[in-house]
């Protein structure tokens, strides 16, 4: 019998029918893949599920499974929440989301040689040279290039939405320095070391082969004439807001972690600084900005970068990963320009859709957008991390007036969507210490080599912590879940 006390963690839990709720139908019956791990959490009483949340917490502490938050030009380490109730996607569901992350990668990879060489987009009339010589991350000096094996965007990062009508939508492409696959599979441990018995009713797909893939993937692209090639992470140092993931991944794939004043170029190669001497590098995968890879290529007073390193990688002599200019397809002016792109290069439809985006750089829908910002969601074409957005109705007539102020004043920069209503998820809130409706999205990791190509079977699923906030990104206060895709 249970105690008179015993409280379900779902007893006090609130439902939206206005919104897609992953785990109850709109009879608020939980849904058939979810019933079995439902039953088992719905067991636990509070006191011992509230231990188990505690644990896990400060198990995250004491791993350093962090990242930096910047404010005010301050540094300031914050642990990733990680939530212990799963996600679950079933494996029809997976393969549709999986073909069409790998689509769009594809696709784009073509797009951004296109854009290095030919143009043949741009001659065509689909995509205008302006939105591309515009483009903070257009590379001039990529003109021409030709990486190992013709892989620009060696991993891809696509972020997905699930809509009120059940269906998934890409929100945006990330191809320049897409990060979160280590908590993808810090997640995966962490849920086994607190619930293991949650993992005995379900077959799931592993997300722990993801590091030997990605090292395949890396010597997949080594340059010409290398057999057994020197695979490095480079990473701006421990101050930066992943330094966690690039630790982690060095490790996990056994290869070194190195610093721009670890690696030396000499004769147009490039070298490793050892204690038993210099050792030659072959793949970097680079987790530093373009501008910032070679003071003397790039930006002149970057301290983190390699001086010579454009050289040597022009030359053919190393790999970088991903390519330098990539930056340019993952411009969100371009993903307004994806299902043209897809078909122009791959001649099939989009298997996932667009969300309908309009661009402040046409005359019409800038119209649109100025008389409509109550109903958008304003995103800066180059930001990442969920900074620079404003809700429209979110916002004071004042700050909407602010808002149409800064669009007009570049209107280049920035690109709307409809406010879309993001599923929900049984999230543990500890201030309630009960399950609580959250929004959440999902970000796949795709990587493409010389023959070879991999879609993570998982992805990180990101929640919005906060009641409403539709934000999902961990600096603006988000945390994640472990995300099972189940095997057929």
């Amino acid at each position: 019998m249970e105690p008179t006390n015993f409280k379900h963690l779902f007893s006090s839990y609130d439902s939206n029918d206005k919104l897609f709720d992953e785990i109850f139908d709109e009879k608020q019956n939980v849904r058939k893949v979810y019933q079995k791990l439902f039953d088992l959490y719905n067991g636990y009483p509070i006191e011992d599920f509230i231990n188990l949340n505690n644990k896990s917490k400060t198990s995250s502490f004491n791993q350093g499974i962090t990242f930096q938050v910047y404010n005010d030009a301050k540094p300031q380490e914050k642990i990733f929440p990680f939530d212990l109730f799963p996600r679950i996607i079933d494996a029809k569901e997976w393969e549709i989301i999986e073909r069409g992350a790998l689509q769009r990668c594809k696709a784009l990879n073509a797009f951004i040689a296109d854009v290095y060489h030919d143009q043949r987009i741009i001659k065509a009339g689909i995509v205008p040279m302006e939105l591309i010589s515009s483009s903070a991350n257009y590379l001039r000096q990529m003109g021409g290039l030709d990486p190992a094996g013709g892989i620009y965007n060696h991993i891809s990062g696509t972020d997905l939405i699930k809509h009120s009508d059940g269906k998934y939508y890409v929100l945006e492409d990330n191809i320049r320095c897409p990060s979160g696959v280590s908590y993808v599979m810090y997640n995966r441990n962490a849920l086994k070391r607190s619930l293991f018995g949650a993992f005995n009713h379900y077959e799931i797909q592993p997300v722990a082969d993801y590091s030997e893939n990605l090292l395949e993937i890396m010597e997949s692209v080594k340059p010409k004439g290398v057999d057994v090639p020197t695979c490095v992470i480079l990473t701006p140092g421990v101050y930066n807001s992943a330094y966690y993931e690039h630790s982690f991944l060095a490790k996990t794939i056994g290869i070194e972690l190195v610093e721009g004043r670890d690696l030396v170029v000499e004769n147009d190669f490039v070298y490793m600084k050892t204690i038993y001497g210099l050792k030659k590098v072959d793949v970097i995968y680079r987790r530093i900005d373009d501008t910032y890879l070679d003071p003397l290529a790039f930006k002149k007073d970057s301290a983190i970068g390699v001086p010579g390193l454009f050289a040597a990688y022009k030359k053919g002599n190393v790999s970088l990963v991903n390519a330098p200019g990539t930056g340019v397809a993952d411009d969100k002016a371009i993903y307004t320009y994806m299902p043209q792109i897809i078909k122009f290069y791959l001649g099939e439809e989009p298997i996932l859709n667009n969300v309908h985006t309009y661009h402040c750089s046409r005359p019409k829908e800038l119209k649109y957008v100025l008389e409509n910002i109550h109903n958008l969601v304003i995103k800066p074409v180059d930001e990442a991390g969920g900074y620079g957005i404003s809700i429209g109705n979110r916002l004071t007539k004042a700050e909407i007036e602010a808002v149409k102020k800064v669009i007009l004043e570049n209107p280049r920069k920035y690109i709307a969507q409809p406010i879309l209503s993001l599923s929900v998820h049984a999230t543990y809130i500890d201030d309630c210490q009960s399950f609580e409706q959250r929004h959440v999205d999902l970000r796949t990791f795709t990587l493409l080599g010389q023959d070879k190509e991999f879609v993570l079977k998982g992805g990180l699923t990101r929640v919005a912590l906060k009641k409403g906030n539709l934000i999902v990104n961990s600096s603006q206060g988000g945390g994640s879940k472990d995300t099972w895709v189940l095997k057929k």
